[in-house]
């Protein structure tokens, strides 16, 4: 913190004030206005800096100390014949001025400004991309999903409630050692159920999962790791239904318990590309290290 700007004393003619502009002296100097105490640079309210505090301090000392020895001057000359006191002669006075305040030059930590289009996930140590047509969950009260598809909800054609055309859940999921291809195989079920099926709040949004089919099942690298993969395409008694996968990896955090990621997408034309499935599972990576990806495993191919 520096001074605030005003005059103050000229640290190189005290009988002289000068304008701080808040940063550095200018050139505009002025005779004292009125006489007074002597003016210390002011110090914010807080405390301020320990260099405001000094440089206010050191001031206020030399004006200080020119009072004192300009008096002393006055008072110590000799006594002549006549016992009239006689002015003694005239020295230069001293002054202890102090040196002018300066910005600091320490430059404030740079503040890192988010990407829009990753999404972190700090719980699970990953980031996901966010493809062309998806957003950051909003009005949102389970904190797994991570990204919705944009544009809001609509009226779910089964059970009352609003839907998403698309959405994505993270969470961690408890091990035994079971190994990402048993994990995402007893997932997928569930994966369904919950978006296609009976919900939470025990109410049926697509009327309920009359069939499904795999479409698709295998390894893949996620985030540098050894992943697998299960999708399924559910056909629903209400609606167009969905195709759901459970992607299941080691975390790249704490003890490495697995997390799984649940994809849910509609069928049909107000769907979001299948793709992004695929795009999605490929762009995830261990937060603050984005040039790690694949290298184990197997890709995830395209689908029907």
């Amino acid at each position: 913190m520096t001074p605030p700007p005003g005059w103050y004393p000229d640290p190189h003619a005290p009988h002289l004030e000068r304008w701080w502009d808040g940063t550095a002296w200018t050139e505009h100097r002025r005779a004292p206005e009125t006489a007074g105490p002597p003016v210390s640079v002011p110090v914010p309210a807080g405390g301020g800096s320990g260099r405001a505090k000094a440089v206010a301090l050191t001031v206020a000392g030399a004006v200080l100390v020119a009072a004192i020895t300009t008096g002393a001057i006055v008072l110590s000359g000799g006594s002549g014949s006549d016992g009239d006191a006689t002015p003694a002669d005239p020295s230069p006075t001293t002054y202890y001025t102090a040196a002018p305040p300066s910005p600091t030059t320490e430059e404030p930590d740079p503040v890192e400004e988010e990407d829009p289009s990753v999404v972190v996930d700090e719980l699970n140590g990953i980031t996901f991309p966010l493809p062309e047509g998806w957003v950051l969950p909003e009005y949102v009260t389970d904190h797994s999903v991570v990204m919705t598809t944009d544009g809001g909800t609509y009226d779910c054609p089964g059970d009352w409630g609003r839907c998403w055309h698309g959405q994505v859940r993270s969470r961690t999921v408890p091990s035994d050692g079971e190994t990402p291809e048993a994990l995402a195989k007893a997932d997928i079920a569930d994966a369904a159920e919950e978006v296609y099926g009976r919900n939470r709040l025990d109410q049926r949004p697509f009327g309920g999962i009359t069939s499904h089919r795999q479409i698709a099942a295998g390894p893949v690298a996620v985030a540098g790791r050894a992943g697998y993969y299960v999708r399924w395409r559910v056909q629903t008694a209400e609606g167009p239904g969905g195709y759901v996968q459970s992607l299941a990896f080691p975390s790249t955090v704490g003890i490495g318990s697995p997390v799984v990621v649940r994809f849910a997408f509609d069928a049909g034309d107000d769907g979001p590309p299948l793709g992004d499935m695929d795009l999605i599972t490929d762009g995830i990576r261990p937060v603050g290290d984005a040039d790690t990806g694949g290298g184990v495993g197997t890709s995830v191919g395209p689908t029907d």
